[in-house]
């Protein structure tokens, strides 16, 4: 991995495991914290070792329970700021609030935005991410922001699981909507397969529904592999994946970088047609979210490299599409 020299390792609370993958990555052990709460609820942590004049790397998701998660996050930057730590980077798997990246109607708050500054100020120097929701929410922060991607890590499984499919030209890679299309189209060229776009129409009466439009691009006799960076609800995904049994594909599967699956999401995979849902380590999989139907890939490899490269400082822009 090279040499990595004068630097620490931090983990919040929200994903102790991708923390030490990555520290076994690197061959490294992951540095001490504690956080504890104060009796009104309160958040508080201390570092528990010296980090004066360290290049620091925190790695923590803001998940669920995304509030606490992030104010964790910010509690710990400040800490390491004032206990003069030499650089300060936040590893963030997944940046919650990504999908408030603009006011949809008027009087909405644009809360990524304000996340990317809470962050900024709170002492950081540099965030590393993955798969952000959109991608100017890169503009939203005024530091660098080195924004990896999963896809190629799951279009690396298809590739392996689906050979004679992809052999035979007979996989259609599809967009849950118009958003993801240029995400879609990356991972269909990456697999030399044909690309499909779900056309919907969503209704923001009802949180996270839409309703089924049409699907634009051949997908008759074929097998179809639905890509998201986020499975949230699962609403969208099995709403699309019946649209396209219901117009004559074959198989379905269904691939993205986070797996949030709140709420009903899990029943509703269960439920689906369809066959196997792919997502990586970015969010824990929580016992009570384990499904037959699910695999988890660890994306912390790539992670670890991004961090020795930033370490020092070498280019990373290749890892953006590795």
């Amino acid at each position: 991995m090279g040499n990595i020299g004068e630097i620490k390792i931090f983990s919040g609370s929200a994903h102790h495991d991708f923390a030490k993958r990555v520290c076994s990555e690197l061959g490294m052990r992951l540095s001490a914290s504690k956080s504890y709460r104060f009796s009104d609820g309160e958040i508080g942590l201390s570092i528990e070792e010296s980090v004066r004049g360290y290049d620091v790397y925190v790695i923590q998701p803001t998940c669920s329970p995304a509030n606490d998660n992030l104010m964790e996050l910010l509690i710990m930057v400040d800490a390491l700021k004032r206990a003069s730590a030499s650089r300060i980077n936040v590893v963030l798997p997944y940046f919650g609030y990504a999908r408030q990246d603009r006011k949809s109607k008027p009087r909405e708050a644009i809360t990524s935005k304000l996340v990317a500054n809470l962050i900024t100020e709170s002492g950081a120097h540099r965030v590393i991410t993955a798969d952000l929701h959109a991608g100017q929410i890169q503009g939203f922060f005024d530091i660098p922001v080195d924004h990896l991607t999963g896809m190629q890590l799951l279009a690396s499984y298809f590739r392996e699981q689906l050979e004679n499919e992809i052999n035979e030209h007979s996989i259609v890679i599809v967009s849950p909507d118009v958003g993801g299309v240029v995400r879609a189209r990356k991972f269909a060229v990456s697999l030399n397969a044909e690309l499909a776009i779900v056309d919907k129409r969503r209704s923001y009466d009802v949180t996270n529904y839409s309703e089924l439009l049409e699907i634009i691009g051949k997908v008759k006799d074929k097998t179809a592999i639905l890509v998201d960076d986020i499975i949230d609800t699962a609403g969208t995904l099995c709403n699309a994946a019946k649209g396209l049994i219901d117009r004559g594909v074959k198989r379905v599967f269904a691939c993205a970088t986070h797996g949030v699956l709140s709420g009903p999401a899990i029943e509703r995979l269960r439920n689906s047609i369809i066959e196997k849902i792919i997502i990586t380590d970015t969010i824990p999989l929580h016992e009570s979210k384990m499904c037959e139907k699910i695999n988890q890939l660890s994306i912390a490899p790539l992670f670890a490299e991004a961090v020795i490269r930033v370490h020092n400082d070498r280019s990373i822009s290749n890892l953006f599409e590795k």
